[in-house]
């Protein structure tokens, strides 16, 4: 008699709504983890690159990116979540809490709060709540996704269809500030930028002006750092049977390049602190460049202080296209071929003494 021992994930109609996903593998966050991410994407935010900077502000230290945090958190829940996934299709609801320092330890658990079978009867999309703790049980970042999941049986029984409401923006009042923020000793020269939180101004639109050429050694590597384990990142022999006939590029890969990117006109917008909604509008490939552009939604005044503000930002992802003319969205509200990202979040920035 033959024991099956290994797990082929979850299809759609293994999720119910309720139930409770705690997921393996906790993750401790290092230094090199670091290197490798900025040696991926470049990013040049100055608390995040300088222990200095960051001590300067109040931080242990150098803290970890939060998409860093992201990552890590979102790929724990990939072998019970999107192991059998089409495409991660969007975000909704997510809040960064407790800072992450390298020893930092991360696991995570998810609640399925949706489920919709869609009309070809192949596949289904699946909505969960992820969250994600450190070592002292503290969260340090939740957030609601949606993915498109293969069903095994295409004849099979749908679930009950639910689909969840999510809040358009997370409130004012949800924002995670750091305890013991100072800017005092803020240093806009090492910043890279003297524009701080007065000086932007709601629907100001900013090319990010720089490219970057998606590599597949870097996508690969990439994904395998956070153990992201979906096969259609990796398994060439599966995919050029698929729909697209080569691997995807992990949507978080393109998150993290938009925000690097972004350095470049946000310099002081040095922490996230909400991830409002987003999308991945259309797949990219190796050999696709990336370039990007933000639009300000909304600026907030953050109770008690005068120091430090928020920012409500649209970043914009784009393939092989500029964003001197900041394509978006048509009359009709369809995207640009060229748009592969749509990501709405909220960030800190030092406000003008």
């Amino acid at each position: 008699m033959t024991v099956v021992k290994t797990d082929g994930g979850n299809f759609f109609e293994d999720f119910e709504v309720g139930r409770e996903l705690l997921h393996a593998t906790p993750r401790t966050v290092t230094e090199g983890d670091v290197a490798l991410y900025t040696a991926l994407y470049g990013p040049r935010f100055a608390p995040q690159s300088s222990d200095i900077f960051a001590m300067d502000m109040g931080f242990e230290a150098a803290p970890i990116d939060d998409w860093l945090v992201f990552h890590i958190v979102f790929a724990r829940s990939v072998p019970d979540i999107s192991l059998n996934a089409v495409a991660n299709l969007g975000y909704g609801e997510g809040r960064f809490g407790a800072v992450v320092y390298p020893g930092d330890t991360l696991s995570a658990r998810s609640r399925v709060i949706g489920v919709k079978e869609n009309s070809n009867r192949k596949t289904g999309i699946v909505y969960v709540r992820t969250t994600g703790e450190n070592q002292r049980g503290e969260a340090v970042l939740e957030y609601v996704r949606w993915v498109m999941v293969r069903k095994r049986d295409a004849a099979s029984t749908a679930p009950e269809t639910i689909v969840p409401e999510l809040a358009e923006s997370v409130g004012l009042d949800a924002l995670h500030v750091p305890e013991g923020l100072n800017f005092g000793g803020y240093h806009l020269g090492a910043a890279g930028s003297p524009h701080v939180w007065d000086d932007y101004r709601v629907g100001e639109k900013i090319d990010h002006v720089d490219g970057v050429t998606v590599e597949e050694a870097e996508h690969q590597m990439a994904t395998r750092l956070y153990q992201n384990t979906a096969r259609v990142h990796f398994n060439q022999h599966l995919e050029k049977d698929g729909r697209f006939a080569r691997r995807l590029v992990y949507g978080g890969h393109v998150i993290s390049l938009t925000r690097a990117l972004s350095f470049n006109g946000l310099a002081n917008a040095f922490k996230v602190v909400a991830l409002n909604g987003g999308r991945h509008v259309s797949p990219l490939f190796a050999g696709h460049t990336v370039y990007a552009w933000s639009e300000v939604l909304d600026k907030f005044e953050l109770p008690g202080r005068e120091d430090v503000g928020a920012l409500r930002l649209r970043t914009t992802g784009v393939k092989d296209r500029c964003c001197g003319d900041f394509p978006f969205k048509s009359d009709d509200g369809a995207y640009d071929p060229s748009v592969v990202l749509d990501v709405d979040y909220t960030a800190l920035m030092a406000r003008r003494a």
